[in-house]
């Protein structure tokens, strides 16, 4: 697929939106465990889901990691805390659990749409990593207000070069080099998406070089994972493992300040220019990177 094809699709991924500078959105995935350990079907976390709080927020990644995907909020902390308190009263005998990586070796694909396949088949065509990653990880993801203009533009290059730092700060598990790994052409765990002076060339560039297993240009980009992720009107942080509510709300008032406070934003970005690597990513992944320039 080429990038003249793609940049249509990928323009309106960076449309952005207007100042905002108080919300926040949170995607929390949990593994999820019968009370003997083993597996639950999605249908059976489906229904002892039914007529909680959480409910219209649920949904599920494809090894059965539960996904609670909350809307902008003035507490989005206060919000994650009771909402996952509501589902667990409701999941009498199923366990929600928020660490980064499964530690059950066998767990089964249990969505199994055309897509998933598709994804699998691919993954499975480069390594091992692309099955843990489906089945056996989840993460916190924090989605922030992207504004216009030039804000815009220095906000999503400083969750970019700051990726790998607050990797560091935050992740303590093996499910960053698990993605490292997974298909190096759609991650751009790399400079790739900063090598252009405009982001949508940038990033039309990389979906370009990716292999395509879906059928269109909005199916296609659909299937990249890259670190930071363009939502049109917000940005979405993905590289962080899942976290305990605590962690998260460090982790939200860092964002915060990168996001939403110009100075701070502007005397980051002088500081990391040209930081970005690969190299950098895979030390954050291996747990070798300074942690005292992460802090």
């Amino acid at each position: 697929m080429e990038a003249r094809e793609l940049h249509p699709v990928v323009a309106g991924l960076f449309a952005r939106g207007r100042r905002r500078t108080v919300r926040v959105a949170i995607e929390q995935e949990y593994v999820v465990a019968a009370a003997d350990g083993g597996v639950v079907p999605i249908e059976e976390v489906r229904r002892a889901a039914e007529g909680s709080f959480a409910a219209p927020y649920v949904s599920f990644e494809p090894g059965g990691q539960l996904e609670l995907s909350l809307p902008p909020s003035l507490d989005p902390i206060g919000d994650l805390r009771w909402l996952t308190a509501d589902l667990r009263r409701r999941l009498a005998g199923i366990t929600l659990r928020a660490i980064p990586v499964d530690p059950r070796q066998e767990v089964p694909l249990q969505l199994t749409s055309a897509r998933y396949v598709a994804m699998q088949r691919h993954f499975d065509r480069i390594g091992p990593a692309g099955r843990r990653m489906m089945r056996r990880t989840a993460s916190t993801q924090i989605c922030l207000d992207w504004w216009p203009g030039q804000a815009g533009i220095e906000q999503w290059q400083v969750l970019n070069l700051a990726g790998p730092f607050l990797a560091a700060r935050f992740n303590h598990s093996e499910r960053l080099a698990t993605w490292l790994a997974v298909d190096p052409a759609r991650t751009a765990f790399d400079d790739s998406l900063l090598r252009d002076e405009d982001p949508v060339t940038s990033y039309a560039a990389f979906a370009a070089a990716a292999t395509v297993f879906v059928d269109g240009p909005v199916g296609h980009v659909s299937t990249l994972f890259p670190p930071v992720r363009p939502r049109g009107t917000y940005l979405e942080v993905r590289f962080l493992d899942a976290l305990e509510p605590d962690a998260v709300e460090r982790a939200v008032a860092v964002l915060k300040q990168l996001m939403y406070d110009d100075v701070r934003r502007r005397d980051l970005l002088r500081a990391l220019e040209g930081s970005c690597s690969a190299q950098l990513w895979r030390a954050a992944a291996a747990g070798v990177l300074d942690q005292e320039v992460a802090a």
